[in-house]
């Protein structure tokens, strides 16, 4: 899979954010969009989800391998997408966050319980299946938020300054984690980030906004 945004503008009123920007993230490629608060990296991402928020305006088309789901409601587009914040929910489990975050066509309890352990495993949180999510350390959440969102087997991965919250050595490790996972799936990365640690390490094209 490819992800592609063609002619992206984003406008606030009479302000505008983005100006007929383009990108094309290819399969297991980061591409960085770096910039100071406020120049619309966000509200990027969000247009690509189709989770614009109101009082933006927006033109240009999101496409994933040439198929263009930018008229496609946020659900059926397949994106997945980490925030600064895990967005665990308080009240499940460490599993259950898991659970809840399975492609609804894997059916049967024993296979999604095996892929919700599997994930475990690749989070290396082996046997935390029963935990409150409060009770894990920020890296530990932030490997779980990332394996619930990929066993949604999305198309593409968004990155919302997810590094952000963490010190600089779980930065380094998470940032890792997510690269590779990625890789290993095949799929296209956008990272928006100010931190030019993190587009160095994700080692892809970097797109600077002003």
């Amino acid at each position: 899979m490819s992800l592609h945004l063609r002619d992206v503008t984003i406008r606030a009123g009479t302000r505008t954010l983005l100006r007929d920007l383009s990108l094309t993230a290819e399969p297991s490629q980061v591409v960085t969009v770096m910039g100071p608060s406020g120049v619309g990296k966000s509200s990027l991402l969000a247009f690509a989800c189709g989770t614009l928020a109101a009082g933006l305006q927006a033109e240009g088309r999101v496409l994933i391998d040439g198929d263009d789901i930018t008229a496609l409601p946020p659900h059926r587009r397949r994106l997945g997408i980490l925030f600064q914040d895990d967005l665990l929910f308080p009240h499940m489990s460490v599993g259950d966050n898991l659970l809840f975050g399975l492609d609804p066509a894997m059916r049967g309890r024993a296979a999604r319980r095996a892929a919700m352990q599997t994930a475990l495993i690749e989070a290396e949180l082996p046997g935390m299946a029963a935990r409150d999510p409060a009770s894990l350390s920020g890296g530990q959440r932030a490997r779980i938020a990332l394996m619930r969102v990929l066993l949604s087997r999305p198309r593409a991965l968004l990155l919302d300054e997810p590094f952000g919250r963490l010190d600089a050595a779980l930065r380094d490790r998470l940032r890792r984690v997510v690269f590779d996972a990625a890789a290993a799936r095949g799929l296209p990365v956008l990272l928006v980030t100010h931190d030019h640690a993190d587009a160095d390490a994700a080692g892809g094209p970097v797109l600077e906004l002003a």
